[in-house]
């Protein structure tokens, strides 16, 4: 008997370190010596998965919630536990004060927990408090850090982080506009800008979340006329706002069952909120490709506003339906969120592992010109003309992680856009009519390039370029745009946690699809503090 003491008691000292094993009773060893400990323990995140836990016990629910949010109880490979009722309630025990650790945890690193949960927590300690007793863990100390937790959140529903950036760039070369044939110098002054995000994550339910954004900046857009006068300038990062600070998003998604969840984007929604886009590449500016087409495909790009999107998984296909409003609080003619400018998206994809995935999206809008803008000839035509115009586009997208430091990628589309109506007023005449235009990139990624943290990237590609089209200019009908190739490298070096730099250089041939343009470097310093 003493021997089978002192296993006992060193096996349970194993199986649950954070806990204070005081010598049971003589009843209590011979429970615990029916207990099989052959099998390592391993993490799980579902008290279902325990099935000698019963589900029709109240604790069973309380625990399970608790777990599944905050991952904090083990249990064997074979998802069982192995002793008799008794035992199962000190196994409930050892995970109850490694829930109690976990959500203390998590609050030191500002994570929110929800009154609810710790309401739960204190139901559980109170039914528990025997067993915790008899394994030697303080029910006082658990109720002691229950109260800190309390005192010590920003909310008990709410998450407070954000993102500064300072960035450093400059554009270098000359350009001809395609217009005029009249020759441009693009300014080459360095510019030094940036761009805040503070970002409040709610959750209700623990499984739904209100997300509201806060944004502001000053770092300019170079694809503004007064700089490079095309998309392919486009930085990811650009918030040419005045550091005036506005609500940039708003948004709130909840599960309508297992597999479909709803989002209600309330306002600045974009389609790459409710979509996997499937770029190692894509940190929103904040991380990742510095250009906005390096960032991610283009067909996530059809404008932003508000409306309603649906994402789902079924087994190991995923899909998502979603629809935006430009102008959606707009309540003059022709705007609104039926009537005005508008852009949808639909996508399926097959990701049967982390280390692959391919997905095929279809968008369609109608004055959205997240499209049509990336052809520079057409977007300076109809920039003053009332011209109402819609486009279809069709693309494929597929990340394939072939070494633990190495994801290649890639993703390529074509669109239809078409000008709905003519316009002529006495200078300028366009026609209706339409042009195809297509597009594609492939991308390397480096992660944890010599550094844990660090990444890596190359992005060799074509932006959107006009092929066929019907349409005329004053009778003479739009040229084949000439090639132009998108060719960018960066490297993001994680100084601390929270503190990363990247460096990166863009070069672009042929910017506006013009042979008549000289080549158009943009070189980027890019400082981005996280909390």
């Amino acid at each position: 008997m003493k021997s089978q003491l002192f296993i006992s008691s060193a096996l349970l000292a194993i199986a649950f370190p954070n806990i204070a094993i005081a010598l049971p009773t003589e009843d209590i060893l011979e429970q615990i010596s029916d207990y099989n400990t052959t099998q390592p323990m391993t993490q799980v995140t579902s008290v279902s998965q325990l099935r000698d836990v019963s589900p029709t016990d109240w604790a069973f629910e309380a625990l399970r919630s608790l777990v599944e949010r905050y991952g904090c109880i083990v249990g064997y490979p074979d998802r069982t536990f192995r002793g008799n009722r008794a035992l199962s309630r000190y196994e409930f025990a050892a995970g109850l004060n490694a829930c109690m650790q976990q959500m203390e945890r998590l609050i030191a690193a500002s994570e929110a927990v929800t009154r609810e949960d710790i309401e739960k927590l204190k139901r559980l300690i109170a039914e528990f408090e025997t067993e915790l007793a008899t394994l030697g863990a303080r029910v006082d100390n658990l109720e002691g850090r229950v109260a800190f937790l309390e005192d010590h959140q920003f909310s008990t529903t709410t998450k407070l982080s954000g993102e500064v950036i300072f960035g450093l760039a400059s554009i270098f070369g000359g350009q001809k506009t395609s217009i005029t044939d009249v020759t441009t110098n693009i300014p080459q002054v360095p510019v030094l800008g940036d761009r805040v995000r503070i970002e409040l994550s709610t959750s209700f339910t623990g499984k739904d979340l209100l997300y509201t954004r806060l944004a502001t900046g000053n770092f300019p857009d170079f694809a503004d006329p007064t700089s490079a006068n095309t998309q392919q300038a486009s930085l990811a990062f650009a918030q040419p706002e005045g550091n005036d600070v506005a609500v940039e998003v708003l948004n709130y998604n909840f599960p309508l069952n297992d597999n479909i969840t709803v989002w209600l984007e309330g306002a600045g929604g974009a389609f790459d909120d409710f979509t996997n886009t499937l770029s190692i590449l894509d940190g929103d500016g904040g991380s990742g490709a510095l250009s906005s087409f390096g960032t991610r495909n283009t067909v996530y790009y059809q404008g932003e506003g508000a409306g309603l999107a649906l994402e789902g998984k079924m087994g190991s296909f995923g899909w998502s339906l979603g629809y935006l409003a430009t102008d959606a609080n707009n309540p003059e003619e022709g705007n609104g969120l039926f009537n005005g400018a508008y852009g949808t998206l639909a996508q399926i994809g097959y990701y049967p592992s982390d280390k692959f995935g391919i997905a095929f999206a279809y968008g369609q809008g109608y004055n959205s010109f997240g499209i049509g803008e990336n052809n520079r000839r057409f977007a300076e035509i109809v920039a003053d003309s009332p011209i109402d115009t819609s486009h279809n586009i069709y693309s494929l997208t597929m990340s394939w992680k072939l070494a633990d430091k190495f994801v290649l990628g890639g993703w390529g589309g074509y669109a239809n856009v078409r000008n709905l109506n003519s316009f002529d007023d006495g200078t300028t005449t366009l026609s209706r009519g339409s042009y195809d235009t297509w597009y594609w990139a492939a991308t390397l990624g480096f992660p944890d390039l010599f550094k844990e943290g660090n990444l890596g990237g190359i992005i060799v590609g074509m932006q959107p370029w006009q092929t066929n089209s019907t349409i005329t200019n004053n009778g003479v009908r739009l040229n084949k745009d000439d090639t132009s190739f998108h060719i960018e490298a960066f490297y993001e070096y994680a100084i601390t946690d929270n503190i990363k730099i990247t460096p990166g250089v863009i070069f672009v041939t042929n910017p506006g699809n013009d042979s008549k343009n000289d080549a158009l470097v943009i070189g980027a310093l890019r400082t981005t503090f996280t909390f």
